[in-house]
């Protein structure tokens, strides 16, 4: 049942990946998405496709779709997650037409909450490119913390750019209400 929700939350759900949903994957061409995420080449249906059956359905992430009134808004996951340091990468986006409404702060928070409670992570890292400010707006909303950054990592739109690492320790997301 693809509207089933694995992490419901109060404004997004999170559900897992459908091969329904590859039409709306699709949509990472956009320059609004891609290049926030330093993805600087086009994808096909049958890269999306392949995507889909190898990372999607692979048991190495967590790949979720994000769901506002069951419409679909963007999509969040736990990459490169290392089981014996109890530590993952969370990446995301949203779709341009949803942007500013929170739910990327949203479903963060709630897939967050999931790896700490639920995969006993003690630590979630991320990655954001030095011209996203949103993006770092969010992760820090949220409590993650500047670690640093990586020089001239990614090339988009012709230049260099800074990556700043994020990083938010269990104890930190668990002391941040009290």
């Amino acid at each position: 049942m693809p509207d089933a929700a694995f992490l419901p939350g109060d404004r997004v759900d999170l559900r897992p990946i459908e091969e329904d949903d590859l039409e709306f994957l699709h949509q990472i061409n956009d320059p609004r998405i891609w290049r926030a995420i330093g993805a600087s080449r086009p994808v096909n249906r049958t890269q999306e496709q392949d995507f889909f059956e190898n990372v999607v359905c692979g048991d190495d992430t967590v790949n979720l779709l994000i769901v506002a009134e069951s419409t679909p808004v963007g999509t969040i996951s736990f990459n490169s997650i290392e089981w014996g340091a109890q530590r993952a990468e969370i990446g995301y986006w949203i779709a341009p037409d949803h942007h500013d409404q929170g739910y990327g702060s949203a479903a963060t928070e709630r897939l967050v909450s999931y790896g700490f409670d639920q995969l006993g992570l003690h630590k979630v890292d991320a990655r954001v490119f030095a011209f996203n400010e949103a993006s770092q707006r969010l992760l820090e909303s949220v409590g993650f913390t500047k670690e640093g950054v990586h020089r001239d990592e990614i090339f988009v739109d012709g230049e260099y750019h800074d990556t700043y690492w994020y990083g938010l320790l269990e104890d930190e997301w668990r002391s941040r209400d009290e």
